[in-house]
């Protein structure tokens, strides 16, 4: 996520590889005992530095959170940046599967990671608007695929959506591990695109 411009001095490498340092000892921690535990103070201990050398880095504990929550959507942005290359050799149908699939994944491996992107468990903390315009691509990009089949109602970003997170928020409540709602994928895409209009695979137009 920082500039890897070789000409950088070697202090500022180091700088970035403690940022680095400090947000996966951060990750750690939420991962281990939750999002709400992070304190500086412990956060500074895993990293061998006192909590006031920590802003230095990072201007708050939100700032923290705030890098956190660009680090995940710019792994999202990277799963799903074929949204813009839809080809004639998938069907539409076959492309929001894949999607749907790729998000589910994506999304129960790491669960604080999760919670982090898209529930508001820390009541505290909103994303900068330089960071939340990364979380923004996604709906644009998402928008952009439908445009693009003819489906340009505002709705249909929302009705998808609410799919996706729907069955992974009942899949890590409530089969944390399994494949419960992980098997109504397909059977959800198809209803979504049934209402949407995006025609089944073989269909006539």
């Amino acid at each position: 996520m920082f500039d890897s411009d070789e000409s950088r001095s070697l202090s500022d490498r180091r700088r970035d590889a403690t940022r680095e340092g400090i947000l996966d000892a951060a990750w750690q921690i939420c991962r281990n005992d939750g999002l709400g535990a992070l304190s500086l103070r412990d956060l500074g201990r895993s990293v061998g530095l006192k909590a006031s050398s920590l802003y230095a880095y990072f201007d708050s504990k939100s700032a923290i959170y705030d890098a956190m929550f660009l680090q995940g959507y710019l792994e999202l942005d990277m799963l799903s940046a074929d949204w813009d290359t839809l080809t004639s050799s998938e069907h539409p149908r076959g492309s929001f599967r894949r999607a749907a699939h790729g998000f589910f994944e994506f999304c129960t491996s790491d669960p604080v990671r999760y919670q982090l992107m898209f529930q508001r468990v820390l009541p505290d903390f909103e994303p900068t608007p330089e960071t939340y315009e990364v979380a923004v691509r996604q709906l644009e990009r998402l928008g952009r695929t439908l445009a693009a089949l003819g489906v340009t109602d505002p709705a249909a970003i929302d009705l998808w959506t609410a799919i996706a997170t729907g069955l992974t928020d009942q899949q890590i409540s409530n089969d944390p591990g399994g494949d419960r709602w992980g098997r109504l994928i397909d059977t959800a895409v198809d209803l979504f695109c049934d209402h949407v209009g995006i025609p089944r695979e073989g269909a006539t137009t």
